[in-house]
């Protein structure tokens, strides 16, 4: 079992780098340019169905209109994988936001705020 669960992060782990290079590199929508759009974490089903990506957005105007860009280039992100992963079948790719590193800025910010209170 284990060295399935270790397959399974590889295969994550490629699927992650290439997304990301699609993402950066060949995608042309308006609403995807200005900022950072980072894949912080793939997720795939153990049949290799579905592969849930995660995204977060930095300096993005409007987020909801970006996540709906990548969720309308799905199908094109999907085909310039499958030409460089090599798996029997390439998962359908569903992007999800990743709110964890807003929250973890949020946090940060909210102790400065308390450290800087403190010293009054």
């Amino acid at each position: 079992m284990p060295s399935n669960s270790n397959r399974m992060n590889k295969i994550n782990e490629e699927l992650k780098k290439e997304i990301s290079k699609v993402i950066s590199y060949s995608l042309k929508d308006p609403s995807l340019k200005g900022g950072l759009i980072t894949v912080t974490k793939v997720n795939t089903s153990p049949d290799l169905s579905i592969a849930r990506v995660y995204v977060s957005m930095i300096n993005i105007r409007n987020k909801k209109d970006a996540l709906a860009a990548l969720k309308k280039s799905s199908g094109f992100i999907r085909k310039e994988v499958a030409r460089e992963v090599n798996l029997r079948t390439t998962p359908e790719i569903i992007f999800e936001f990743d709110e964890s590193i807003e929250y973890g800025a949020k946090i940060d910010e909210i102790l400065k705020d308390i450290t800087k209170d403190m010293k009054k």
